[in-house]
């Protein structure tokens, strides 16, 4: 029996026992920096398969290696994200989520699913396997303060340095048995912009004694937009977005203050910076004409996840082998952030994604961060198996 076999064999062997992981842990998820249960549930299965490991890294995240035989040879990396997001979960599952107001909406649970599930197989097989390789079951992805940069500041990309960085993420909208691939740039830098308009509160009825916060906030709003119609390089993507606007007045009382909060997105460190310089200048002379002022506060996040030639090349070429050319797909470039690029930044790196989407499903309701999203747990045991074979091939 080859290594292909093997892995497929045990794959099938465990897939109940990997759903029930999978399982476990959505019924307990755990907010960024939070997810002390979480690392204490990856220990605990690590312990019982003899996998060594550290905790501790960025709160509580876990570093765990398999070395085979000649250690020092090779050595790969395979990350999870282990967080949840702040929502009150909606699908009526009968694992549903059991802490208020928190879900794993985006899949982190199946991603810690997958990459233990292979730990559990790499553990097995390790007399057959070649070098070492690297678990990193990584919190706090969520937050641009907390995930990837402080663990990779803390160490777990050396003794040994790896010579590739693998991850994987659901996709909703691919189906169940497919699996993604996009060779360079593919998801979008991410950074959070916060304005604060300023004016004089008064009467509705006596505009002229205020300085009107609302509608200095919304011509702020119409004027950003012509950053990315007007001055953004057009062969950049850039998307500039408001998701929240708060002036606490009453129909007739114009509000002392406003405040906008937006994101920008973009896949050039050049242009992004720019964009910050023109977004501040914008809103700051806009709410001076308007006799108002505007405090402008960009929070830098994550740069865009750039998938290397090669490694993308060698997984894409596996995950033929493992399902056939016609389940596996290419990938459109996504706007959506993900801070496994801070990895890919530092070491050759591929962000593949696991088709999750269920037959009949609406995907207006199967959608990423929503109180409804679900996926078919089939797609687990392709994880698993996926990672496996990078633990031996990449």
């Amino acid at each position: 029996m080859n290594i292909e076999e093997e892995i497929k064999k045990k794959v099938a062997e465990y897939a109940q026992e990997h759903i029930q992981i999978r399982r476990h842990l959505h019924q307990y998820p755990e907010l960024s920096t939070q997810e002390k249960e979480t690392g204490k549930y990856i220990e605990q299965k690590l312990t019982q398969w003899n996998i060594p490991f550290q905790s501790g890294y960025s709160g509580y995240g876990v570093l765990a290696c398999i070395q085979g035989r000649n250690p020092d040879k090779r050595c790969v990396a395979l990350r999870s994200d282990m967080d949840a997001l702040p929502i009150e979960e909606a699908t009526g599952l009968s694992f549903s989520s059991k802490n208020e107001g928190v879900m794993h909406a985006c899949g982190h649970d199946v991603h810690m699913a997958c990459l233990l599930g292979a730990a559990h197989i790499l553990q097995q097989m390790r007399d057959k396997l070649e070098g070492t390789i690297k678990l990193l079951f990584q919190p706090s992805e969520e937050d641009f303060r907390a995930g990837a940069p402080v663990m990779i500041k803390e160490g777990v990309l050396e003794n040994p340095r790896p010579e590739k960085i693998y991850a994987l993420h659901v996709l909703p909208e691919m189906p169940c048995g497919q699996l993604g691939f996009k060779e360079g740039q593919y998801m979008a830098s991410t950074d959070e912009i916060y304005l604060n308009v300023k004016g004089k509160a008064g009467h509705g009825a006596t505009p002229e004694l205020n300085v009107d916060t609302v509608l200095t906030a919304a011509y702020i709003l119409t004027g950003l937009q012509q950053i990315v119609s007007r001055q953004a390089p057009p062969y950049i993507p850039t998307v500039l977005s408001f998701g929240r606007i708060i002036g606490e007045g009453r129909t007739n009382i114009n509000p002392g203050e406003v405040k906008i909060d937006g994101t920008l997105r973009t896949f050039d460190e050049q242009w992004r910076s720019r964009a910050h310089d023109r977004i501040k200048i914008c809103a700051e002379n806009i709410a001076q004409a308007m006799g108002a002022s505007c405090e402008v506060f960009i929070d830098h996040g994550y740069p865009f996840v750039w998938n290397n030639a090669q490694a993308t090349a060698k997984a894409r070429s596996l995950a033929e082998s493992l399902l056939g050319k016609d389940k596996v797909k290419e990938l459109n470039l996504r706007m959506t952030a993900e801070d496994f690029a801070y990895y890919t930044h530092e070491i050759p790196g591929c962000l593949f994604r696991l088709g999750t989407a269920k037959e009949s499903t609406d995907n207006t309701h199967a959608n990423l961060h929503t109180d409804c999203f679900d996926v078919d747990e089939r797609a687990i045991a392709i994880g698993v198996e996926m990672f496996s074979i990078l633990g031996f091939r990449s």
